[in-house]
């Protein structure tokens, strides 16, 4: 897709982050823009800071674990524009740092529920649209660098993102036989400045920890390893400057996207190695 004026973008996670770098660009570059977001004060200021940019935009409060809030999306999405060109399944959550016995039910409920089913929200209910039109079109999943290979501390959020890289690639292979015109990308980011770690603000009532369960917050190296991150976090590559890549990689029909993540890719070697050789995985220390 090279030219992108007038044609209709739609985006989860769209009120903060990499969302709202997204909903910049398509405004700059013309876009009729559609908001979703599951926090409503941040989604309606979004959408007046998109106005004002000149954008014709459509917000849609929308939690995209639950299908039929993702379904109404792309109703009121062709109920108001008529097509859909662009398709951003961003939305993700963050924030639990653990060993993988010391996550919860709920913590994976809600990990998976947003960042996997998600994603599988927007691609079962948007992609039937894309195939019945007449129109070329691009998705991009946002995975991680953390969805390529393997770490420990953030396995809820390493497996959820593992999913929409291996979905992503299926969705790719299908469509290049079944509607060659629809362009399918995953992006797989390294440390962007985003509030992720403050996800938790939106995790729904009946998905929070009763006293005693999952992430034990008091424990010193815990903190620790979230002070890091967090400053990491704001050391991390403006959204803005992600949404230029994605724009990019669109208009040059890329699948994988490494935003700022270039330092990972010897991460993905040695795991490919550790398969192909046979042997054991090989132990990885990220240095944020």
């Amino acid at each position: 897709m090279k030219e992108f004026k007038d044609k209709v973008a739609v985006i989860t996670g769209a009120a903060s982050g990499i969302g709202y770098g997204l909903a910049e660009r398509c405004a700059q570059e013309g876009m009729k823009v559609v908001l979703a977001d599951v926090e409503e004060g941040a989604l309606a200021q979004a959408e007046k800071n998109i106005n004002a940019l000149g954008a014709t935009t459509l917000a849609v409060k929308t939690d995209v674990s639950r299908a039929d809030d993702v379904k109404a999306l792309a109703e009121k999405t062709l109920g108001t524009f008529g097509a859909v060109h662009l398709l951003f399944n961003n939305a993700g959550v963050g924030g639990i740092v653990t060993d993988v016995w010391e996550y919860s039910l709920a913590d994976w409920k809600w990990m998976l529920n947003v960042n996997l089913w998600g994603v599988i929200h927007g691609i079962h209910y948007f992609v039937p649209i894309m195939l019945k039109q007449n129109t070329e079109c691009h998705i991009v999943n946002t995975a991680s660098a953390a969805g390529l290979f393997a770490y420990t501390g953030r396995v809820a959020y390493a497996v959820s993102k593992h999913g929409v890289v291996i979905l992503s690639e299926t969705l790719c292979h299908e469509l290049k036989v079944k509607k060659p015109d629809i362009g399918v990308s995953v992006l797989c980011p390294g440390i962007i400045k985003t509030n992720i770690f403050k996800a938790s603000r939106n995790r729904p009532k009946e998905l929070l920890n009763k006293p005693g369960e999952g992430m034990d917050m008091s424990d010193p190296q815990v903190q620790a390893t979230l002070q890091t991150i967090r400053q990491a976090l704001e050391k991390g590559m403006p959204p803005e400057q992600v949404a230029d890549i994605v724009f990019e990689t669109i208009k040059n029909r890329k699948f994988y996207i490494f935003a700022n993540a270039e330092e990972t890719k010897h991460l993905i070697k040695t795991r490919m190695e550790d398969i192909l050789q046979e042997r054991n995985p090989t132990s990885i220390s990220l240095e944020l």
